[in-house]
């Protein structure tokens, strides 16, 4: 009888244990999360990336090299890995893939990635995508690239740090989440082509790409807020997808979302331009979010004291509980277009 008494103590105290382990997985609230996303972060950072130190970032040069060591440095700093099944923090691209279409004398490149392995279910992947590189240095000026796409490679970074905080403190995603810094974005889109033909984890189990490509300004078409952001691409391949970044909005960040772009009539045909839609073609449902043009767009003075900081945060903050909400939900969004 008495050890009896005694398993029915062990066995209820490891069902206690267990109930807590449970519980401390609940991830229906972000907020704690996503306020970890700050402006004072993001400028800390986006002032290296896009300093005349990295002398313009162009595809395979030392300036584009020196910011991808500064990137994993930050990453390591925030002990986040490089994938599983991958040697280290870089996805190596020939000099003869990237001018393979067109030559234009590049040299070899590297995606960056990053990785947060999935607490449930993590084979199913999450990709959150930028480029890292810009345009160089033309005439001597060096072409910074604060907006283009300084702001989405910091913010995917900052993005990245709130889902590590949330796993060392027991709420880390369901499914796993790939950061993944493109190279060759400038001159067409060949580090996320070179993804998508050679990707690390399978194609059929990357559930979404949630592309971040110009989020620190705003354009004309808004010249008294910077409360918005445009989303494109969304609803092309999942309805779900849409309908989960409008109530993801609502929910948290309560900025105006901007469809102009999403058109598939509008002429600047933007859904085609970004690193997303080599997700897309594969029938990824893929979203893209975009500040839109601005005078300095592939300018000398696209530089980081131009930023709107606020802007930038809040856009990032509404990637992140997108991306919280995608990794955590039951299902992954289904594709239900063509």
């Amino acid at each position: 009888m008495k050890k009896l008494l005694i398993l029915l103590l062990i066995a209820s105290a490891y069902s206690c244990k267990t109930s807590q382990a449970t519980a401390s997985k609940d991830n229906s609230d972000p907020t704690k999360y996503v306020n970890l996303i700050t402006q004072k972060d993001l400028k800390k950072m986006l002032y290296v990336i896009a300093s005349d130190e990295m002398e313009g970032r162009e595809t395979g040069s030392k300036g584009q090299k020196k910011a991808g060591v500064y990137m994993i440095e930050q990453y390591q700093k925030n002990g986040i890995s490089f994938p599983k099944g991958a040697s280290d923090y870089y996805q190596r691209i020939p000099a003869s893939y990237l001018n393979a279409r067109r030559n234009q004398n590049l040299q070899d490149s590297e995606n960056i990635w990053a990785f947060i392995e999935g607490s449930e279910k993590p084979e199913e992947i999450l990709v959150i995508s930028a480029h890292y590189d810009h345009v160089g240095i033309k005439d001597g000026e060096v072409y910074n690239g604060a907006d283009d796409d300084g702001s989405g490679t910091v913010a995917v970074m900052e993005i990245a740090k709130a889902f590590a905080k949330a796993k060392k403190q027991g709420h880390g995603p369901k499914r796993s989440i790939l950061f993944l810094h493109v190279t060759g974005e400038e001159h067409g889109l060949h580090g996320s082509r070179f993804y998508s033909e050679n990707p690390l984890f399978p194609i059929a189990n990357t559930i979404t790409d949630i592309n971040i490509d110009m989020i620190g300004r705003r354009d004309v078409e808004h010249a008294k807020t910077n409360n918005y952001v445009y989303v494109i691409g969304a609803d092309r391949l999942s309805s779900q997808l849409h309908d989960a970044v409008v109530a993801q909005n609502e929910k948290y960040i309560k900025m105006d979302l901007d469809f102009k772009f999403n058109d598939p009539k509008d002429p600047n045909h933007f859904y085609e331009r970004s690193d997303h839609y080599n997700f897309a073609k594969h029938g990824i449902p893929s979203i893209f979010f975009f500040n839109g043009v601005h005078e300095d767009y592939h300018g000398k003075d696209d530089t980081p004291e131009k930023i709107e900081y606020d802007a930038l945060t809040k856009r990032a903050q509404l990637a992140f509980v997108l991306a919280w909400d995608l990794a955590n939900r039951e299902t992954r969004p289904v594709v239900d277009k063509k």
